[in-house]
Order: C-alpha cells, then sequence, then structure tokens
C-alpha cells in the first residue's frame, strides 16, 4: 500500500517545519517527507492537503475507558470523595459495559487525532466477564494503536485502603491475571497495535508488596510500569500518615522509579522529588483537565521540562475529564502553565512535543512514533486551518494549539485511513456514540440491582 500526501505543511516535530510539502507512506511506515511536490516517480493513493497541517498523531499516556459510562457524577467533589462515592457504582461493571464505553472513548480519541492511547483499568470485580478482552476487542474495532496497562488493587478499606474491599483482588489472583494479560496479548514488535504495561493502581488502593512484585514481574516480562502518583494533598497527607514519607520517595523505596516508568499526574512534587524523576529516566502524564475538575491543582510541567523529564499528555477517565478531546489538552496544558509561571511557561510547539514524541517516550516507542520521520510508523493527522475563521491564524501551529482543536481531515495508522472529513471510518461513528450511551445507562442499572440506589444521584453533593 503506497500513500501520498501533497501540498500539505508538515510540523514534523522532530526537524524543520514544512510550509508546503509531501509525506509518502510505504506499507505502515513514512518512506519520505520533504518540502515541495513530491518526486515525479512517487504513486499510490493521493491524498491532497491543500488547507492542512500535518502533525505525527496524538498518544493519550492516560486513561480509564470504562468511565465513559459514569461521566457527569460527583461533580463538585474531591478526588477521594469522588472515589468513595463512585466505587459502589463501578464495581457493578461488566464486560458489555467495558466494551461499549471503550468503543465510544477510543472513537472519541480518534475523533480529536490520537493514535495510540494507553488504559489504566484497574478494577476487575468478579464474574462480570472478560474486562480487559472487551476493551482490547474496542481498540481493535476502531483501529487505535493500544497499551492496556493491567491495573489492580488489594489495598480494601480493611486494610487501610480507600476502596471498599467488594473491589479488591488478592495479590496472588493479581499477579497471575497480569502475567496472563502479558503473555496473551503483548506484542513487542516494531509495528505493534498492541502492547501490555503493569499498572498497581496507586499508593492508596495497592500494598507495598503488589508494588514490589508487580515491578518485578514486568521487568521479568520487559513491560512498562505505570500508576498513579501525587495527584492530590489528600495522597500526600496518606503517604506521609501511612509510610512516614511522601509518595515519590515512597515510590523509590519500592523500586518503581525508573526509565521503565511512567506516572500519572505528578501534580505535588518537590524541587527533589522532579531530580529525582529526572535523573531516573521516569515519565509523566499530565492530565490537565482532570486535575482541574477535581480541583487537584496544576503540575510543574515547565519546571519538570526544564530539568529534564520528559511529559506526555494524558486525557484521564471520562468520568472526571467529561467529553475531553486530547487534542484540547494540549491548549489545556498551555494555558495552565502560563496561568502559573507567565506567558513563556510553554510554547505552541513544546505543548504539541508533549502529545506526541513525550507520550511516545512515555510509552516506550519514540524509535517508533511521535514524530514524522522516514522508517517511523504512518501514524498522522490531518488538521483542517483554512477554514474562514481558522485562516486568520497565519501560523499552523499557533492554529492548532491555541484554539480549539480544528476539524481533521485525515487520522491515519499505520497508514490506513480511521478518520476522514471529521467522521469515523472503521466503526459506525453513530452506534459508537450510542455504545457509549447505553453502557452509561447499563451501569447505573445494575448498581441499582446491586443495591446502589443513590447511583442516578450522585450529582454536586455526591
Amino acid at each position: 500500500m503506497s500513500v501520498l500526501i501533497e501540498n500539505v505543511a508538515i510540523a514534523p516535530v522532530a526537524g524543520p517545519e514544512i510550509e508546503s510539502g509531501y509525506i509518502r507512506i510505504e506499507g505502515d511506515r513514512i518512506a519520505a517527507l520533504g518540502p515541495g511536490p513530491a518526486p515525479a516517480e512517487a504513486a499510490g493513493t493521493r491524498i491532497d492537503g491543500t488547507g492542512c497541517l500535518a502533525t505525527p498523531g496524538l498518544v493519550n499516556t492516560h486513561h480509564h475507558l470504562y468511565q465513559w459510562a459514569s461521566q457527569g457524577l460527583a461533580q463538585d467533589a474531591t478526588l477521594f470523595e469522588w472515589l468513595v462515592a463512585l466505587y459502589p457504582v463501578w464495581a457493578a461493571m461488566d464486560a458489555e459495559v467495558v466494551g461499549g464505553a471503550a468503543t465510544a472513548g477510543l472513537g472519541w480519541l480518534a475523533l480529536s487525532g490520537c493514535t495510540t492511547s494507553s488504559d489504566h483499568h484497574y478494577l476487575f470485580p468478579k464474574g462480570r466477564g472478560d474486562l480487559l478482552a472487551a476493551e482490547i476487542e474496542a481498540a481493535r474495532a476502531v483501529g487505535l494503536r493500544f497499551h492496556p496497562a493491567r491495573g489492580s488493587m488489594d489495598l480494601g478499606e480493611s486494610k487501610g485502603g480507600l476502596p471498599p474491599d467488594v473491589v479488591v483482588e488478592e495479590l496472588d489472583d493479581i499477579l497471575a491475571a497480569t502475567t496472563e494479560a502479558v503473555d496473551t496479548y503483548h506484542d513487542p514488535s516494531f509495528s505493534s497495535m498492541l502492547r501490555v504495561a503493569v499498572a498497581p493502581c496507586s499508593p492508596f488502593s495497592a500494598s507495598g508488596e503488589l508494588m514490589k512484585q508487580s515491578a518485578a514481574l514486568a521487568r521479568a516480562k520487559s513491560v512498562r510500569l505505570h500508576t498513579h502518583v501525587a495527584e492530590t494533598l489528600d495522597e500526600d497527607e496518606h503517604c506521609l500518615e501511612r509510610f512516614k514519607m511522601r509518595p515519590v520517595d515512597y515510590m523509590e523505596e519500592l523500586g518503581w522509579l525508573g526509565p521503565d516508568v511512567w506516572l500519572a499526574h505528578t501534580v505535588h512534587l518537590s524541587d527533589g522529588d522532579i531530580g529525582k524523576l529526572a535523573a531516573t529516566g521516569t515519565g509523566s502524564a499530565h492530565c490537565p483537565s482532570s486535575n482541574g475538575r477535581l480541583g487537584a491543582g496544576i503540575a510543574r510541567v515547565s519546571e519538570m521540562l526544564r530539568r529534564g523529564v520528559n511529559v506526555g499528555i494524558g486525557v484521564d477517565g471520562n468520568a472526571s475529564s467529561e467529553l475531553t478531546p486530547l487534542a484540547g489538552e494540549m491548549r489545556q496544558a498551555l494555558l495552565f502553565q502560563r496561568a502559573r509561571y507567565g506567558p513563556a511557561a510553554l510554547t505552541a510547539r513544546q505543548a504539541l512535543e508533549l502529545a506526541t514524541l513525550g507520550g511516545a517516550r512515555n510509552l516506550g516507542r519514540e524509535a517508533e512514533l511521535g514524530t514524522l520521520e522516514p522508517g517511523k510508523l504512518a501514524d498522522l493527522a490531518l488538521w483542517r486551518i483554512d477554514g474562514p475563521y481558522t485562516a486568520a491564524v497565519t501560523d499552523p501551529v499557533c492554529a492548532l494549539v491555541f484554539g480549539p482543536p480544528p476539524p481533521l481531515a485525515r487520522v491515519l495508522v499505520g497508514g490506513r485511513t480511521v478518520v476522514a472529513d471529521g467522521e469515523l471510518q472503521t466503526v459506525a461513528q453513530d452506534e459508537a456514540g450510542r455504545a457509549g450511551a447505553e453502557a452509561h445507562r447499563r451501569l447505573l442499572r445494575l448498581a441499582e440491582e446491586r443495591g446502589v440506589t443513590a447511583a442516578k444521584e450522585i450529582h454536586r453533593d455526591h
């Protein structure tokens, strides 16, 4: 399969930007790109990129797809209040809920320029079907590269954790299920559409023993590690009270800092914490909208970048980031940093790098994804920047990042079209949306059947 994109502005992230040029794709990889018209011998399916900006496909490095089914609840709660309110609802989920939520959530990501998404799924209530398989099948149908992180919780309320005992698993069961997930699904190949990470949930829901054994398992299997760290001041206080140290120090003690680890949120970091992340090569997934929605704070992204920490972007679960487009998180990241540190804190091009190469590095795929270069996978987005209003901004990267996400002319994953002219091409777009809405209705119905009678009333006062 050969594809030739012509007359297109190119922001490759690595290398100089091109005002008007071409991108030639052979099979699933970029064969060539450059300024001006394509060489005369170039052939294949032609895409006219006039009026478009080509960027690498966006990479989502933190998500909870099942939460599409619980949007709009506990609207004014802090993180811990929100979790306490929603754990009993989530305990009712089954594979049908997860499949519908993941189809809608991944479709929504594709429609905002995403070509690769991770997902941190950490609740596995017994007898509810194969939840991991359900979201993997949804990713296959939508056509995105998928990095499910097999999450877990073993520290329930009876052991001093935050979640109720009904939603936690036993340590041995977790390790067995995680091993099976890696052995069954993980594909380390260059063109892989599916890679698995190991991801105990958080310091307030996973025991130290689970964290240590998970790290050993991941490293034995050569897969990556992911968890939530330093999201809120409540977590800070919990770690100080329970472990006599702050979250990053606790992660260090458990062997959870290193170039194979990326941490979600990292909002409340000290100067020393940032130094430890930089020195160990530990990455961060920045989720500005979710952190704002829950009142968690503003991560020190500018300082992390200045000191050499790799930072990617994540939309987080839609229950704390309702209907958030991944492309919009570039703007949120830029505005949050400037609101805190001033107008030089983050540039449009740095924000684009967070959402592309930064994400690829978090997932260990910077050799394959995150930039437009010959030899890399042909995952890219074509943004329409020639609309009657957008055209007033002559810097195309500024138009992409500073304003609302422009319309998408095309999203390609491995050279295959996933979105064309703002419409999903792999699954029926309206059906994907309806699957998410039905997942919401089904989850609340199942929760009510289990005695969570207030499921529909968890609104502002949760």
